[in-house]
């Protein structure tokens, strides 16, 4: 028997409430853990790590504006929010990259440091897929199926390349706003000479297929649990 409107409204946010619950939990995980290696060493070694948490909870605060509001917002207002999405995207999967950060310390063990970068690295990883899935259901509600995993697609490789901008050329979000011009001309400057920057482009490249990998299997990992459901009915 099909769904209400006024019930898949409602299953829709229990769902949401329950990824908040998770979320919050994981993220909770990785606050203790960056506290508490503070407590025990008297050092802020991996307190930025915060900063970066704070930064992948923007893309998810907007998406989920988005994706509990889309039916009442209009165009004018959809537009610009999306592109402040694709902005910040980019600093949810960054957080990957700070297992790069990883080296024996003194006076913590090493596989507590290893555990500390993991679990930030994770929550990194499903806030933007929690984020993009919000994001593509938006775009296949108006545009269709096909269009809306373009649009992850085309998301997630842009995010890689804002991962390359942000670890290697120590870019930011807000350059786009603060320092414009340098980042335009290094962008630029890699589009006209791409055998002249290989790295750029085999990272984003591989970043991204990793990333639309891992995307592809988190939805259908969900839809078989959907499917399952259902039948069970």
């Amino acid at each position: 028997m099909p769904m209400s409107v006024a019930t898949l409204s409602l299953l829709q946010l229990r769902q949401r409430l329950h990824l908040l619950l998770v979320l919050g939990a994981s993220l909770a995980l990785s606050v203790v853990l960056v506290a508490f290696r503070v407590f025990l060493t008297h050092q802020v070694t991996f307190v930025f790590l915060l900063w970066n948490l704070l930064l992948a909870l923007i893309p998810f605060g907007l998406s989920t504006m988005l994706g509990l509001s889309a039916g009442r917002l209009r165009a004018r207002v959809l537009l610009p929010v999306g592109a402040a999405w694709l902005l910040f995207f980019p600093n949810a999967p960054y957080l990957l990259t700070d297992l790069f950060h990883l080296e024996p310390r003194a006076g913590v063990p090493y596989w507590y440091d290893l555990a500390l970068l993991l679990s930030s690295a994770w929550n990194g990883l499903m806030l933007a897929y929690a984020s993009l899935t919000d994001m593509q259901q938006l775009v296949t509600r108006r545009l269709g199926w096909w269009s809306g995993w373009a649009f992850a697609t085309a998301a997630l490789l842009l995010s890689s390349f804002g991962v390359y901008l942000g670890r290697y050329l120590r870019f930011n979000s807000w350059d786009v706003l603060t320092n414009p011009l340098a980042l335009f001309y290094d962008i630029v400057h890699r589009l006209l000479h791409p055998t002249a920057y290989s790295g750029t482009w085999g990272i984003t490249l591989l970043y991204g297929a990793f990333l639309l990998l891992g995307y592809a299997t988190v939805r259908l990992l969900g839809r078989m649990g959907e499917e399952n459901l259902a039948n069970s009915y």
